[in-house]
């Protein structure tokens, strides 16, 4: 599976490579498909490239199945040879592009062969995963129209193909639900509904007719969770919209912004627990939860045994809850926030603050938090500066400072939060080692900045602007759009661009080991280099287009690609030690995996830039 169970732990039980010998581990093999008018990349077992095929995405995680690997690369699907990296077969799409993120198994029946399941913008298809070729006993000729599409990674549970809907985040148009659809036919077997309608469980959060034609409230990052032993699905909801302003739709707005459970053959509620209440900072739950089972050793639960599920998102707060039930194992308190000055807008009194784990990564910022030539540069510190200063300085009140209003004309009057929406932990979520009872998560130090505006005539808000029926969008003093970062762009001595690096001190971007048992971190290091500072300044750790996670292993091993640095990592999973790192000479922008070959090796595998880079000991 994606996250290879459907506890989504990323937990390989295999322990080949260890701590004791990764510091050995070598680039097995390599797989490139080829886009038009280029030749593919230098490789054992490299892809032939025929066909025009765009090459692999990179935030593709493959999967492998009996020793054959299965990769969506542009308009193809490709099953590879586990061992020596040898093409088994490819199907190449009629039209559109495969999943850029990767394909799904199921095992198939008495009736049926095994299928590689996967989604093409609004299709569903189904090939014989032993040939490659359209199965056409699932829908019609192999393809089932979900009518709105989802780019993720079909969730499989039995005979379940379940999947989210990347829909428009405007303020309005179609609802964008859960879909289950039957694996062996491509019927469609349910849908949950993401908006709290008239008779449902939290309607009341929907004030003055806000949840009519709400489109945002959806899944689209690229996994869902699933219990196998209570047939329970745990969907990770994202906001209902991510334009910044909530006017035309005050309230709390369930089910936005929570994990739902479901029961998984019917698709019918069982319980919510809400993480952001009137979500107006893009605060979605990109990641999957993950779910273990521990004694607990601190708080109300001591000495208990419980079924638990972590979701930690784009605010880098992780919720630990007995997923049986919805409710905190370690208590979560509703605090009260900052309230804005945006004309109409609906602000909720209190957010759920979890009592344990403390916040991951920073949450606050004060003046003094700004980078100096002494951290870095003091060209980085310069330009920092200015920003800051163009700004007319930043407002922060902690946790979920809301952005403040800037009327046209007048002088610069800034936000900034801390995590942003480009912080925190995104759609590669965590990984687990259910033997240490650890969660483990890459988070981003990213802060925002800027304002609310009323929109000006003339002015492009792109499609983060909520569209024409909303009065208002954000903007920063650089203009207008929602991910104005603070960050600011470096020169090296010549004027030449060397890179954009976060405007507070460092660390800049960290992995975490929560240990869920007490609730407390286990460890924290900073992940990542800046190689372009001086020797003593470079473990800044890095954040910035940095959304894949980790993956952990038996043999007491986290590894870990993600950060700009474009190293590969293996870090020892007790302390956060690295243990071995290689250069991808690209960003490996990608969730890791480890699987045993049938030659009995264990290979551990990263999507970087086009390529499959597989590696194993000598």
């Amino acid at each position: 599976m994606y996250n290879r169970d459907s506890a989504n732990s990323r937990y390989s039980p295999l322990k080949q490579i260890d701590t004791k010998n990764v510091s050995k581990l070598t680039q097995a093999w390599t797989f490139t498909t080829a886009v038009p008018g280029e030749e593919p990349a230098a490789g054992r077992g490299r892809g032939r490239g025929r066909g025009g095929a765009a090459g692999i995405g990179n935030e593709v995680t493959p999967i492998v199945v009996n020793g054959v690997m299965y990769v969506p690369a542009g308009n193809l699907v490709v099953a590879i040879n586990g061992d020596d990296g040898k093409e088994v077969w490819r199907y190449q799409l009629p039209r559109g592009q495969a999943s850029t993120r990767g394909v799904s198994y199921w095992p198939g029946d008495k009736d049926n062969p095994p299928r590689i399941i996967f989604t093409a913008g609004n299709n569903l298809v189904a090939l014989n995963a032993n040939t490659g070729k359209l199965d056409p006993g699932f829908g019609k000729e192999g393809m089932v129209d979900m009518v709105i599409g989802y780019g993720g990674v079909p969730t499989i549970f039995r005979n379940l193909v379940m999947v989210g809907a990347n829909s428009s985040e405007n303020a309005t148009g179609p609802y964008a639900n859960e879909r289950a659809f039957d694996a062996r036919t491509g019927a469609k077997l349910w849908e949950f509904q993401n908006v709290a309608l008239p008779g449902m469980p939290g309607h009341e959060t929907w004030l003055n007719d806000g949840w009519k034609d709400r489109p945002g409230t959806n899944v689209w990052g690229f996994q869902m969770t699933v219990d196998e032993q209570r047939g329970i699905l745990y969907i990770p909801v994202d906001g209902p919209a991510s334009n910044y302003y909530g006017g035309d739709r005050p309230g709390a707005n369930l089910y936005g912004n929570s994990i739902v459970a479901v029961d998984a053959e019917t698709g019918k509620y069982k319980w919510h627990f809400q993480t952001v209440h009137h979500d107006l900072w893009d605060y979605d739950n990109p990641p999957a939860p993950v779910l273990m089972d521990v004694t607990i050793k601190d708080g109300p639960m001591k000495g208990k045994k419980v079924p638990v599920i972590a979701q930690i998102g784009k605010t880098a707060f992780m919720y630990i809850l007995d997923r049986e039930t919805g409710k905190p194992v370690f208590g979560v308190e509703e605090k009260p926030v900052a309230k804005g000055d945006v004309p109409g807008e609906w602000y909720s009194p209190t957010q759920p603050i979890p009592v344990k784990p403390p916040h991951l990564g920073k949450l606050e910022f004060k003046p003094e938090d700004l980078v100096t030539a002494e951290d870095t540069t003091p060209e980085h510190a310069k330009a920092c500066k200015e920003l800051y200063d163009r700004s007319g300085g930043f407002y922060n009140a902690g946790a979920f400072t809301p952005f403040l209003y800037h009327e046209d004309g007048k002088p610069p009057r800034s936000t900034i939060i801390f995590s942003g929406a480009t912080g925190g932990t995104d759609w590669g979520g965590p990984a687990i080692d259910p033997k240490e009872g650890y969660v483990f998560a890459y988070v981003q130090n990213m802060g925002q900045v800027g304002w609310t505006e009323k929109k000006r005539d003339g002015v492009e808000y792109g499609s983060e602007g909520g569209g024409p029926t909303l009065q208002y969008a954000r903007a920063s003093v650089d203009g207008p759009g929602p991910f104005h970062t603070f960050s600011a762009q470096v020169k090296d001595a010549d004027g030449k661009v060397i890179g954009t690096w976060p405007c507070q001190k460092p660390p800049w971007g960290q992995l975490y080991a929560v240990d869920v048992k007490t609730g407390n971190f286990a460890w924290a290091v900073p992940l990542g280099i800046t190689p372009q500072l001086p020797p003593g300044k470079q473990n800044t750790g890095r954040s910035g287009s940095s959304f894949a996670g980790p993956t952990a292993t038996a043999g007491g091993l986290v590894f870990i690609g993600s950060v700009p640095d474009n190293r590969f990592r293996a870090l020892d999973s007790k302390n956060g030690k690295e243990l071995w790192t290689f250069d991808l000479g690209a960003q490996g922008n990608a969730d890791p995996m480890v699987y045993e070959g049938k030659n009995g090796k264990e290979y551990v595998v990263i999507v970087a830039g086009r390529t499959v880079h597989t590696f194993a000991l000598p």
